[in-house]
């Protein structure tokens, strides 16, 4: 039986969710996670380490350094091939501004910064 999946903290739900190719190609679609989409978001555009990434969103490395390959992989497939990406689903929880998510001073959670639409459950 396999170990049920562990809800991943998220700062905020991305503000924009599809991305289409320049040109008129039928490459299909990607899928990515909303978990995926923050680890991007925190290891390349934070700058933070994956053992950073993996206390802000509350789970082990060895789980944030899956997502991140997962992600970079399904990245590199829609710039090569031409595919549209989709960011949608995943076991997530948008933080609420209450949790201290952030493991950095310099705080990027968005709800923070007045950007969050959305609260935790």
């Amino acid at each position: 039986m396999a170990r049920p999946k562990k809800c991943r903290k998220v700062c905020a739900l991305p503000s924009n969710t599809v991305f289409v190719p320049n040109f008129d190609g039928n490459g299909g679609k990607v899928v990515m996670s909303v978990d995926e989409y923050e680890t991007i978001r925190l290891i390349d555009l934070q700058d933070m380490t994956q053992e950073e990434c993996a206390k802000q969103m509350e789970i082990a490395r060895t789980t944030v350094q899956a997502i991140y390959i997962a992600a970079r992989k399904k990245l590199a497939d829609c710039i090569v091939h031409g595919k549209t990406l989709v960011i949608d689903g995943g076991d997530v929880e948008v933080c609420d501004g209450e949790h201290t998510c952030c493991v950095r001073k310099n705080c990027c959670c968005r709800y923070r910064q007045g950007q969050q639409e959305r609260n935790c459950d």
